[in-house]
């Protein structure tokens, strides 16, 4: 039996459209008879489709009725839907998108959340690679790479400044023959550090209290661990993760 295409499927569909640079900012949407008749749907369903995306922040009306991919959407991927669309597409980056202030370095590891993630001890040394995203050159997530000191002996480019291409991840499985799975995406909110805010480039007093959702990813092979990322948000901005 052909499953039922629900509106939720087709916004699922230009959601990642738009995600994958398929679709541009400005660009204008398909009709909605067009989309209609693609996915043999009634007219409403495409309706409700479409209103999902603009409530979203995917799309925005333009004067003559026509629907738009929105210029400077408020939404940023997690990461694992930029993982997903970099194995997808290729692409490193979504539209408009790219990345600064790439560093590498071995830190005691003082969060015992992270540690414990790790499967370290509290303030034994892990590889640190930190990154900020930018949308159209504004900061919009930080991204912070833990990695288990062991990924060092078969990736010792781990320690090399700037950003890695292959994803190191690739290289490391390559090299190894080991597999590496991701657990479930964690979400939670706490108050950003001054290094953040100043990397998000959010100008505050310095005793201001600023919430920030924060997400992190945990990475495993076949001997337990082996990375966790942390990313996060500017203020203001929607985190969204791929159907």
């Amino acid at each position: 039996m052909t499953k039922r295409v629900g509106y939720a499927d087709i916004a699922a569909h230009y959601r990642q459209k738009i995600d994958d640079g398929d679709l541009q900012p400005s660009e204008r949407m398909p009709t909605m008879e067009a989309v209609r008749d693609h996915f043999e749907v009634s007219m409403a369903t495409v309706n409700r489709a479409y209103k999902l995306l603009k409530a979203e922040g995917y799309t925005t009306s333009r004067p003559g009725s026509s629907t738009v991919v929105a210029v400077r959407p408020r939404i940023v991927a997690t990461g694992a839907a930029r993982l997903e669309r970099l194995q997808r597409t290729g692409k490193h980056y979504a539209p408009d998108e790219t990345s600064t202030d790439h560093v590498s370095m071995l830190r005691s590891c003082g969060d015992p959340d992270i540690a414990e993630q790790l499967g370290v001890d509290l303030h034994d040394e892990i590889v640190i690679r930190r990154r900020v995203f930018r949308r159209e050159g504004r900061p919009t997530v930080v991204a912070l790479s833990c990695i288990h000191p062991r990924a060092l002996g078969s990736m010792p480019e781990l320690m090399t400044q700037g950003q890695l291409k292959p994803f190191w991840q690739t290289t490391y499985t390559q090299r190894t023959g080991r597999e590496v799975k991701r657990s479930p995406e964690r979400r939670g909110a706490r108050l950003a550090s001054a290094d953040e805010l100043k990397s998000l480039e959010v100008n505050v007093p310095a005793t201001a209290a600023v919430p920030v959702l924060v997400l992190h990813t945990t990475f495993h092979d076949e001997e337990g661990p082996l990375e966790v990322w942390e990313d996060v948000y500017a203020p203001g901005l929607w985190q969204v993760a791929n159907d």
